[in-house]
């Protein structure tokens, strides 16, 4: 078949030449190479047998363990278009994935089944599908056929359906592949503990094409974690966020033989890498990527990231890395003209394992053959050709008059908080147009006297007039901080008093998320405008 994707030949020869050896496993049980190949093409078999022709969408809502990768595998086998969905959405958020996707057949655990079928949905229990151990490999799938539909975050809206065709997503898995910073084999484990419905899953890919082992665990606690990272795994994906609770579940530790921790999805802030590089050594590595465009989008090597870490803060943004292979990357401003190097614009991109359309309330909208794609994301290409991020276009304030990109503000920030995230947002006024405040994730004691101290070299616009602090900042499924949300807490614990100088007053406390939303040391009312 011309342009076929053979997906099942693929999976098959690594069960014949990896055979025993164990692929993936959670700490509980282990499968071995020739027992995910069984378990996918058991799942494949059925899902041909009911019928499901190539592109046609089934969803999967399994959570971290063992069983993900192989119902993850069987689905792509079957040329179905997998539609992965994290195991902590809600009903409404299932209600509306199947909408945009038109699913009706989601594999989940049994104990999900009655919950799915509720909902009007053909819930199949992983835990029917037998194994085929015999199997013969399966016709390769149509490249041009829809092959996985992910959902966008939702942080500035309903989440959209993202479509990407089994062509793209077979490219995305070799672009990955060539990126690694080595080749991983026979004894190489990666730790992975984000939802496997995110970036876990393009890791596991790669990891498995070449023979490595997978350690795939359901969150971060420390009793799980600690005997694998003491093992010296090879690797370990840790998005800022992941990372920044190891090295608070175990300070002071010093673990040795990580060759690589991957990150991203969040922007990787300096008092946080330095940390790590005491625990683990300068071995974090960083790369961008979206849900229009499967990562790498850009790629920051480990001693790459150690050389930006030690350069002067340039007022750029965090450092994303260069272009990877196919990659095309534009700069440009509100009229859609090219900036040069060093200006901020919207960040601009196009490269062949991109996305094949978007889904929304309103239907399918295919991207043109050859079409840039603007991402949202504010950003500069530094004098060397690096991407950098300075925040999101929709996150930019207006107060006074003035632009203020959050991320500057967050930049001069960085570290006062402990390690932990702060958030910076304004909050709707109509003599200002935006007041500006900060929000810290449980910071430490006299922070306010050294934030203070940092933004004072800012312009004064940009200093935020309220210090706020909360036990967890709100975010969503893939670990990114959702302004909305923050913003929502604090209006439901305070009220603003607006004029020429504007006052955050507390209203009588309340819970929101499960923690009360305090003020940081007697500095929640806003200081007066100069």
């Amino acid at each position: 078949m011309r342009d076929g994707i053979a997906w099942s030949n693929d999976l098959l020869t690594l069960a014949a030449r990896f055979a025993a050896r164990v692929a993936v496993t959670d700490g509980r049980a282990t499968l071995s190479y020739a027992a995910l190949a069984a378990r996918a093409h058991g799942l494949a078999r059925r899902l041909r047998e009911a019928g499901i022709v190539p592109g046609a969408p089934v969803a999967t809502l399994v959570p971290n363990g063992i069983e993900a990768p192989w119902v993850s595998l069987g689905v792509t086998v079957s040329g179905a278009a997998e539609v992965p969905i994290n195991a902590n959405s809600t009903d409404e958020e299932i209600l509306w994935f199947a909408q945009l996707a038109g699913f009706r057949r989601i594999v989940a655990p049994r104990a999900q089944a009655a919950r799915l079928a509720a909902l009007g949905l053909d819930p199949w229990p992983l835990e029917d599908i037998a194994p085929d151990p015999a199997a013969k490999a399966l016709p390769p799938v149509p490249a041009e056929a829809w092959g996985r539909i992910i959902f966008t975050s939702g942080t500035t809206g309903r989440p959209k359906a993202i479509l990407h065709t089994h062509g793209g997503r077979w490219t995305a898995h070799l672009l990955q592949r060539a990126v690694l910073p080595f080749t991983p084999g026979r004894g190489d484990r990666v730790l992975l503990m984000t939802p496997y419905v995110h970036g876990a899953s393009l890791l596991t890919a790669a990891w498995l094409e070449q023979g490595g082992e997978v350690v795939l665990q359901d969150g971060v606690r420390a009793d799980a974690v600690e005997p694998v990272l003491a093992a010296r795994p090879s690797a370990v994906f840790a998005p800022p966020t992941v990372l920044a609770k190891i090295l608070a579940l175990f300070p002071g530790r010093r673990f040795e033989g990580v060759r690589c921790i991957f990150t991203g999805t969040s922007t990787l802030s300096r008092a946080l890498w330095r940390q790590a590089a005491e625990a683990f050594g300068p071995v974090v590595r960083v790369t961008y990527g979206m849900s229009e465009c499967f990562n790498p989008i850009t790629v920051l090597e480990a001693p790459e990231v150690a050389e930006a870490m030690a350069e002067a803060d340039d007022g750029l943004g965090a450092h994303l890395g260069w272009p990877a292979p196919g990659v095309e990357i534009a700069i440009r401003g509100e009229d859609g003209a090219a900036l040069p190097p060093g200006e901020t614009g919207e960040i601009w991109l196009r490269a062949r394992h991109m996305n094949a359309g978007t889904i929304t309330a309103a239907g399918l909208t295919a991207r043109p053959p050859g079409a840039w794609h603007r991402t949202g994301d504010l950003g500069a290409l530094d004098a060397r050709g690096r991407l950098r991020l300075s925040g999101r276009a929709a996150d930019v304030m207006k107060s006074g008059g003035y632009r203020i990109h959050p991320g500057e503000v967050e930049a001069a920030l960085d570290g006062v908080a402990g390690g932990r995230a702060i958030c910076v947002l304004g909050i709707p006024s109509d003599y200002w147009g935006e007041v500006v405040v900060a929000v810290a994730e449980a910071p430490p004691e006299g922070w306010v006297a050294e934030a203070e101290a940092r933004v004072a070299a800012l312009a004064r616009p940009k200093r935020p007039r309220a210090w706020l602090a909360l036990a967890e900042l709100p975010r969503n499924a893939q670990g990114k901080v959702v302004r909305a949300r923050v913003r929502e807490a604090i209006l439901a614990a305070h009220v603003l008093e607006d004029g020429p100088h504007p006052r955050l007053v507390a209203r009588t406390p309340q819970w929101e998320g499960g923690a009360a939303l305090q003020p940081a040391e007697g500095c929640a009312t806003a200081r007066k405008a100069e």
